[in-house]
């Protein structure tokens, strides 16, 4: 489904995995700038929408991911993580509950393998989980100055810290920004909003993230992970890293050679020397660091060596400490403020 909001003026549609919403609406640095000065909404209206009702929805999601849900308040906000056995992340979800139904998006492309796995697992419990992506789509609220409550109509708000997604009927979705530009919101493209993620340092599931990427490893232990609660599919893993070991690999955040033209190809090897150690994700142009992307590396890899990204020499900056797990209680060192768009301190 296209958004209406590739109808505004300037408006350019962006590439997969973003098909279908703006990459931007004509200038991307003003769009930022915009956003760090204030707040502003981006759409992100290709991000299936998924409800799962029923009376035993909360504890039948406890049990199969890896946030503690079963007491999950009414619009509280939480992320979780569904695992393989292996404890390998398969599925990353944002979520809130109602009242009567938790309310989450995921991922462009993930909806329906995700939905098998849940179906799959129901047994006689009185739950039903379903995409309500035709009925409903997503808009996402960031920037410091972003309002404690908003003068639209929406179904739920997920509020997750570093922003507020606000999940509204699809129909009023043009309706919907208009309201939150009338009040005072810039709109922002998708090329703003990644360029803040990675800065950031949050990862995305599919960009920053591969088929053997566990928890630890991009520093969702902190945010999507608890550490004391019951058994579910690849807690064996989370709890053998934490308590006994290191992850093999750790999230960064790369500073690119600003001569450069271009910015790394997802997915090419970053390299030191003339070793691969890892691979580049997410990249994108910050209207104050220039050229920037995240990377997950080999742990052992030195904290102050200089990287090769597609060719692109690149300075890290710790995100995932090198001592991450091994029972080590550590603060992330995510290079920004955990609040997208707020300046460093």
């Amino acid at each position: 489904m296209n958004s209406p909001l590739l109808a505004e003026p300037g408006a350019v549609p962006a590439d997969p995995p973003d098909t279908g919403v703006a990459a931007h609406y004509g200038d991307p640095y003003a769009e930022q700038r915009a956003v760090v000065a204030g707040w502003g909404v981006v759409d992100v209206s290709h991000r299936p929408v998924l409800k799962i009702s029923g009376p035993d929805r909360l504890g039948w999601l406890h049990s199969l991911s890896t946030q503690h849900l079963e007491r999950l308040a009414p619009g509280e906000g939480a992320q979780t993580l569904v695992l393989s056995p292996q404890g390998r992340i398969e599925h990353h979800l944002t979520l809130t509950d109602d009242g009567t139904a938790i309310w989450a998006h995921v991922e462009p492309g993930t909806a329906a393998e995700l939905l098998d796995f849940l179906n799959s697992m129901r047994f006689m419990l009185r739950v039903e989980a379903e995409d309500v992506s035709a009925d409903y789509a997503v808009l996402t609220a960031l920037g410091p100055a972003t309002p404690d409550r908003f003068d639209i109509a929406t179904q739920v708000e997920i509020r997750t810290g570093a922003t507020t997604d606000l999940i509204v009927a699809r129909p009023g979705l043009a309706d919907a920004v208009a309201g939150l530009r009338s009040s005072g919101a810039a709109l922002a493209g998708m090329w703003a909003h990644e360029a803040l993620r990675i800065a950031a340092g949050r990862p995305r599931l599919g960009l920053d993230t591969d088929h053997r990427t566990i928890p630890h490893e991009v520093g969702w232990i902190e945010t999507a992970v608890h550490l004391n609660k019951g058994c579910y599919r690849g807690q064996e893993t989370v709890a053998r890293v934490h308590n006994l070991g290191h992850p093999p690999r750790r999230l960064v955040l790369l500073h690119l050679d600003g001569s450069e033209d271009r910015l790394p190809v997802h997915g090419v090897p970053v390299r030191l020397g003339d070793a691969d150690v890892g691979f580049a994700g997410s990249s994108a142009r910050h209207y104050e660091l220039g050229p920037i992307a995240l990377a997950l590396v080999k742990r052992t890899v030195p904290t102050e060596a200089t990287l090769q990204a597609d060719g692109i020499a690149a300075a890290q900056e710790v995100i995932v400490s090198p001592d991450a797990g091994a029972n080590v209680q550590i603060t992330l060192k995510r290079p920004r403020s955990d609040l997208i768009g707020r300046p460093r301190e």
